[in-house]
């Protein structure tokens, strides 16, 4: 087996928590005296364009919040959707660690809307561990399409072979598998590390 020297990332579910998810819009949804389903129905159609970097956050907001007066602001509630990012300390330290050695091409492979993207990756330091950010927000490009991680492959000039993808979904996984990529479902930061080190990994 060539030796793996390029590890890519996903960043929410591994590293942090999701910035986004069907959780973080319920609970706004409380905070905020929204109409669940109304709210849920208008991101379900804005989110994809959100995510690709198709739409600002502020389009986001007018077609899913503010297309009507509301009793909150524009600040308030984007504030709330930073606020629900936080770090999984344990699998950042295998980040870290991984990263450290400098023994290794590390980068994102995530899907993130372009304000909280870059938000995270600044509120959390990511750029000392991660080389690159292949974003859905910067490539217009989602998992679990294929042409996001061959985009990963390609700008990196890395043979797949040499390369592990990381992801707390499984259905994340099946296009990089077929590429050629190695593959590792996240579920704990100790399996992360076994895993990581089955394959030859230094962590």
């Amino acid at each position: 087996m060539p030796a793996i020297t390029s590890l890519f990332w996903d960043v929410g579910g591994v590293i942090l928590t999701n910035g986004w998810d069907h959780q973080s819009r319920m609970q706004a949804a409380q905070t905020f005296g929204l109409d669940w389903e109304e709210f849920r129905e208008r991101h379900d159609l804005s989110f994809p364009a959100f995510d690709s970097g198709q739409i600002t956050l502020n389009q986001y907001l007018d077609r899913t919040l503010f297309y009507r007066p509301r009793p909150f602001t524009r600040e308030e509630f984007t504030a709330f959707m930073f606020a629900q990012s936080r770090e999984y300390p344990e699998t950042r330290a295998v980040l870290s660690s991984v990263a450290r050695t400098g023994k290794y091409f590390v980068a994102s492979i995530n899907n993130e809307p372009r304000e909280l993207n870059n938000y995270r990756i600044e509120a959390f330091g990511l750029r000392k561990d991660f080389q690159a950010f292949f974003s859905s927000c910067y490539l217009n490009a989602r998992k679990p399409e294929e042409t996001i991680y061959r985009i990963a492959l390609e700008v990196t000039q890395r043979p797949p072979e040499t390369a592990v993808f990381i992801d707390d979904r499984t259905l994340n996984l099946e296009n990089p598998r077929r590429l050629g990529m190695h593959v590792v479902h996240h579920q704990t930061a100790e399996q992360l590390r076994n895993d990581l080190r089955a394959l030859g990994i230094e962590v």
